[in-house]
């Protein structure tokens, strides 16, 4: 049996302050693709300076495209699973090599429970996914992905869902996965992909069209 690859996917925008720091964190874990998503600083610079892989977005596409072309990218390349990260210093690194042994073990979807939620809208989608799946914490960023699930979909996201298209489709066909409680670093700017306005309006636009599509699997 070879080894099993793993690839930390970090979508990222205008994110230089912090993602030289958070490449070279994972990267002990496994190899890191960074889709810079047409950032105007120097995130490409020092992304690929820390040692990742970088795909560059010549147009600004939002978080879910950022993460649509990490997974292209992890798929055409072979690896075995997924473990999507944030850019922005939040996310700390010491839960991955659990996240690895799960994936590694066969189970299919690994997710990350933050110890609280940051806005309303999150609050009503939880209210969702708890109720329908048991799933704590729809949002949260740090998800892991067996790439046998991703090829079984075929796709990681069509709606701009927030990162929670593939999660539903596994818990809808009744995938095997794993919930984990995971630390969170609070970081002391605004948030590049969404201003806390359009947050709450892309989070209540993703709940509905998950509802409408899970009625319709």
């Amino acid at each position: 049996m070879g080894r099993f690859k793993v690839v930390i996917v970090i979508p990222a925008y205008n994110e230089e302050g912090t993602i030289a720091q958070v490449v070279e964190s994972v990267m002990q874990y496994g190899d890191v693709i960074v889709i810079n998503d047409a950032s105007s600083d120097s995130t490409e610079k020092k992304a690929a300076k820390a040692g990742a892989i970088v795909i560059n977005n010549i147009m600004n596409q939002g978080y879910d495209c950022a993460l649509n072309s990490g997974f292209i990218e992890a798929d055409s390349r072979g690896y075995d699973a997924v473990i999507t990260f944030d850019a922005d210093g939040q996310h700390s690194p010491a839960a991955i090599e659990e996240y690895i042994s799960h994936l590694r073990n066969g189970v299919d979807l690994v997710l990350g429970v933050r110890p609280k939620t940051a806005r309303i809208a999150e609050w009503l989608f939880m209210i969702y996914t708890r109720i329908r799946f048991n799933w704590k914490d729809p949002l949260c960023g740090m998800k892991g992905y067996s790439m046998k699930l991703y090829r079984k979909q075929g796709y990681f996201d069509t709606y701009s869902s927030i990162g929670t298209e593939l999660a539903l489709f596994a818990l809808f066909y009744n995938y095997e996965y794993i919930q984990l409680s995971i630390n969170i670093n609070n970081r002391n700017d605004s948030p590049r992909f969404y201003s806390r306005m359009l947050s709450n309006l892309f989070i209540m636009r993703s709940l509905f069209k998950g509802i409408k599509m899970s009625r319709h699997k």
